[in-house]
């Protein structure tokens, strides 16, 4: 099954109407292509991302791009968005890879890796890479595969990560061998020159010269801190008397500023921040759905938010989609929490879940109805074909969700019992497998057969034949299998294949080479 490819990742972020141009950074990044590797590493906040895409904006050479996030820890996953990224200016590079992925059993990272470097080796003409927000990595996998590619990388080709620390791979042997080049915290902080024009020019604050220079003082050149003091401060009058308390150094000071931006805005942009702070991803049409507010219409809306510089990114060309700052999303949901009823932020979930769902993006529907406690919308959204239940990252999510369930809601739904047994096989564990699938059996004695039921007896046997393949008992997988496929429905097609894959090993370990022949056969 072929996973959908979210086109926004893949967008280079469009430069703001507004900023302070940095020719002394863009010549740093210019001069880096002459080695395998650009680090751009420093605290959230300090430019990275609008540097880089800055820089894109006026480069010559091609520039695909990816923006990571914490799914992008799945190494298949990530593997396919790489290539992705890479198609936007090689449409034709690494599609039997991609095919290839998609397989229950997809090759070695290194293997896809080495095909790719081999296609891109033979293409001419240089281009470059950029990972964005690569601090979201925490698999060893994909560092692994990074590092492979860095290893390995050609000489047309040039790497730009972007991220809030430094990334697990091989940097001091680059560093060494003059193989990077780094742009540090202490880089990106504006120059005084740059943090006056950007609040006088960019902020528009009428401030003395002695003003900018105590904030830039107090902030050290962080940009985000200088925005967040600049957004405080346009409705101040004594603006000296901020700046005099402010100290960018204060842990609290982030929160604090935060807590001021929001106090500061009317009530109705209060209101659509709050709600609309549910969604990872926002656009128009979502927010109408999510606040049902005719008052404040989502697009124009969100368009006010970007010139108002109220932190909100935008992720394609279009400006259609958008997201929060993550800080100051993280600010927002606990607000919501604490001013909003539970049993509102449940509707808000609930119809975040309906629009993702009538939309197409079944995986963040699910994501929503579990955030809503909506059990019964959620396993229907897991059993749809939208969401990769290969896939490590989502089934991981899944499983998170089931074990948050109490037992009565399990018991009452037999088949989420099922599912929550085989979705530890599909990341590989087997302790706990059949207590869970037993657990299936005895909720079903309570309820009256049917198709349904006689079909979850087959999708149990199946996930038995699978536990038993794991432990190579052949006569039990055997057994197992053909008692699945008795029991399945003749439409339930997946079940089928994948019952008909432990049969065929139970043959093959017996020697009979026919049978499992027949059986594989029939799978395919």
């Amino acid at each position: 099954m072929s996973t959908p490819v979210l086109a926004t990742k893949l967008f280079i972020p469009p430069p703001r109407p507004r900023f302070v141009p940095r020719p002394r950074l863009i010549e740093q990044v210019r001069e880096g292509l002459q080695r395998k590797l650009t680090l751009v590493s420093a605290p959230a906040g300090s430019g990275k991302t609008t540097l880089v895409s800055e820089w894109a904006a006026d480069c010559d050479l091609p520039v695909a791009w990816l923006s990571l996030d914490a799914s992008d820890n799945d190494p298949a996953r990530f593997l396919a968005y790489l290539i992705a990224a890479l198609q936007t200016i090689a449409p034709d590079i690494g599609r039997g890879m991609l095919v290839a992925l998609q397989s229950p059993l997809p090759p070695p990272a290194e293997a896809i890796l080495t095909n790719l470097l081999n296609e891109i080796s033979a293409r001419p003409g240089n281009f470059v890479l950029v990972l964005d927000d690569y601090h979201v990595i925490d698999a060893r996998p994909v560092d692994d595969a990074v590092g492979f590619l860095l290893e390995h990388l050609p000489p047309q080709m040039h790497l730009i990560i972007a991220t809030r620390e430094d990334p697990q791979l091989p940097l001091s042997r680059l560093r060494a061998r003059g193989q990077m080049t780094e742009l540090r915290a202490a880089d990106l902080r504006f120059t005084p020159a740059e943090a006056a024009e950007f609040l006088t020019q960019v902020m528009s604050l009428k401030l003395s010269v002695v003003d900018v220079a105590a904030l830039e003082e107090r902030t050290e050149g962080w940009i985000a801190g200088l925005q967040l003091a600049a957004i405080s401060m346009q409705k101040l009058e004594d603006v000296t008397s901020f700046i005099e308390s402010f100290t960018g150094t204060n842990h609290f000071v982030l929160d604090y500023l935060l807590e001021e931006v929001l106090q500061q805005q009317s009530a109705s942009i209060q209101h659509f921040l709050l709600r609309t702070s549910i969604l990872d991803l926002m656009c128009g049409s979502l927010c109408d759905a999510v606040l049902l507010d005719l008052a404040a219409p989502g697009q124009a809306t969100l368009e006010y938010l970007e010139r108002a510089n109220l932190f909100i990114v935008p992720l394609d060309n279009k400006r259609r989609w958008f997201r929060y700052h993550h800080l100051f999303a993280d600010l927002l949901r606990q607000r919501l929490l604490q001013v909003t009823a539970a049993e509102d932020v449940t509707e808000l979930h609930r119809r975040a879940s309906q629009w993702y769902e009538e939309n197409g993006f079944d995986l963040r529907a699910f994501q929503h109805a579990a955030a809503a406690n909506d059990v019964e919308r959620a396993e229907r959204l897991i059993g749809r074909k939208g969401i990769a239940r290969h896939s490590h990252g989502v089934v991981t999510a899944i499983i998170r969700w089931m074990e948050s369930l109490p037992v009565s809601v399990l018991n009452a739904r037999p088949s989420l019992w099922w599912r929550y047994g085989s979705l530890l096989l599909v990341i590989g564990q087997t302790t706990g497998v059949e207590e869970k699938l037993q657990a299936a059996e005895d909720a079903m004695d309570a309820q009256a057969e049917n198709d349904r039921s006689r079909n979850l007896v087959g999708q149990i046997a199946g996930a038995r034949a699978v536990l038993a393949l794991t432990r190579y008992e052949p006569a039990t997988m055997l057994a197992q299998a053909r008692r699945a496929l008795e029991y399945l429905d003749a439409d339930n097609l997946a079940s089928r294949a994948s019952a008909n894959w432990p049969l065929g090993f139970g043959y093959f370990f017996q020697g009979d080479l026919a049978g499992a022949r027949d059986a594989f056969t029939q799978g395919i």
